[in-house]
């Protein structure tokens, strides 16, 4: 099977898992590239643990100094490299030359990642503090943020705006792809670890089919 032309993808489970296997087929040595360059960059920004037990209190500034890098780190970095990554996964659905440089294009769009990640990010955790369900409708709604942000170089509020537009009717379809990716991911550490590499590869190139099928059925290029 090739690649379905990205202009007919439809906004189907079945479909962007389909498309997304044949998009890690083809173009699998670039984008385990992106999942190493952005688990690379991720490494910083896991966090400090300690234990009381046995601390030297003395050290306490210290720790929360490197945990206030840490947090810094992760919002204010972090997101540039997982936008960036979001835009490789769409030019390999759209059967593009993969430039990784391009990872790290939200530099030049540095303050509308940071705004946007942090209004996702802010969104969601508040639609969970009203009883979780809020926030996991939230969470389906605004998938495409960081697509749209890199894609159409949409601020904040465009994005999460155009996103909730563009996934109306999908929200169950990405819900279900969410749920069906954690156990792929679980059967990728389960075989010998290494395997949550291409599990990862998978999990990407299909939402962003999925972004593209929706951009499809919107602009009308697929009847569905």
């Amino acid at each position: 099977m090739e690649l379905i032309n990205y202009t007919r993808l439809t906004p189907t489970f079945g479909g962007s898992f389909s498309n997304g296997w044949e998009v890690m087929k083809k173009y699998f040595m670039y984008l385990l590239l992106v999942v190493i360059i952005v688990g690379f960059f991720k490494g910083p920004s896991g966090g400090i643990k300690f234990s009381s037990d046995n601390m030297d209190w003395h050290l306490l500034p210290v720790i929360l100094f490197l945990a206030f890098i840490g947090v810094a780190y992760a919002f204010l970095v972090m997101p540039v490299i997982t936008y960036g990554s979001k835009l490789i996964y769409l030019d390999a659905v759209r059967d593009k030359e993969i430039d990784i440089k391009k990872m790290f294009d939200g530099f030049r769009n540095y303050l509308n990642v940071i705004l946007a990640n942090l209004l996702h990010t802010v969104l969601i955790f508040v639609g969970i503090l009203f009883f979780i369900i809020p926030g996991i409708v939230i969470a389906c709604r605004l998938a495409f943020v960081p697509y749209l942000v890199m894609d159409e170089n949409l601020d904040g509020v465009q994005a999460i705006e155009r996103s909730w537009k563009l996934t109306k009717g999908k929200g169950f379809t990405i819900l279900f792809m969410a749920i069906a990716s954690f156990f792929i991911g679980i059967a990728g550490i389960i075989c010998l670890i290494v395997g949550i590499l291409p599990a990862l590869i998978w999990i990407h190139s299909s939402f962003a089919s999925l972004y593209q099928a929706a951009l499809n059925k919107e602009n009308g290029t697929i009847d569905y």
